[in-house]
């Protein structure tokens, strides 16, 4: 039969697991916000 608790102590999360849980937290992401705040920047005259 299977020890649990025996087996929980082994447990490591992935390495590959934790890269990507970093590359996603650190990437900058743009948002529908940011994009409509570009998109209305643009359409606007520049003002001289």
């Amino acid at each position: 039969m299977i020890d649990f608790e025996e087996e929980l102590k082994k447990f490591h999360p992935s390495l590959e697991i934790e890269d990507v849980e970093e590359a996603i937290y650190n990437q900058d992401l743009t948002d529908m916000a940011d994009l409509l705040i570009k998109m209305v920047k643009e359409s606007e005259p520049e003002e001289e």
